[in-house]
């Protein structure tokens, strides 16, 4: 089955996600069929926290990609924030 989830990079303490498309038997860091986005958790001040490639990821669904649990969530965050954006 074809997941959606998160691949930590960064340094240690400083840990920063790629959002990937991948195969769910494969390893947390390994390899992947598409990057879609990034989370970074540290981040500070203007530097951006989060992106999300939304085509992409409607894209994969429509194929029976599944979301993982952060995942989801962190999209419904994306969601709710450009809607507050878009009301500014």
């Amino acid at each position: 089955m074809v997941t959606i989830r998160l691949s930590r990079s960064g340094a240690k303490k400083r840990p920063f996600y790629h959002l990937t498309v991948t195969d769910s038997r494969r390893s947390r860091d390994g390899r992947f069929i598409e990057r879609v986005g990034f989370f970074n958790p540290v981040a500070r001040g203007q530097e951006e926290r989060l992106r999300v490639d939304r085509a992409r990821i409607e894209y994969w669904q429509g194929q029976g990609a599944q979301l993982s649990a952060r995942v989801a969530k962190l999209l419904s965050v994306a969601e709710s924030s450009s809607e507050a954006a878009d009301a500014a």
